[in-house]
């Protein structure tokens, strides 16, 4: 089991920012900004690249989370970032989208 099905199952505690039936948002232990979250489906998927036409609503549902998340804390300016593969700076084998925001990043990449 992967570090973020254990922080799903409970087994790992974790600084949880939005839940609901189909996906988990929580705080990123190494931040790069002010505000860094984590949105994860429940289910385990190893990357972006596994969505397909029978999950694909998923991923839809994950920039939702995203947006009401934002919209809580009250930023309207941030990122959507998903890394593919290990090359591109995913570390973790499961399909997760970081929310970063709180500082201006018009003139960097991350």
């Amino acid at each position: 089991m992967c570090i973020f099905c254990k922080i799903v199952a409970g087994e790992i505690p974790s600084k949880k920012a939005y839940e609901d039936d189909k996906v988990l948002a929580f705080y990123d232990i190494n931040p790069l900004a002010p505000i860094h979250i984590l949105v994860i489906p429940k289910e385990h998927i190893r990357s972006a690249a596994g969505i397909n036409e029978t999950n694909e609503a998923l991923a839809g549902h994950m920039i939702a989370a995203a947006a009401k998340i934002a919209n809580e804390l009250g930023i309207s300016d941030y990122r959507l970032i998903s890394n593919i593969g290990p090359t591109a700076g995913q570390t973790v084998e499961h399909f997760h989208i970081h929310l970063i925001g709180g500082v201006d990043m018009s003139k960097r990449m991350l």
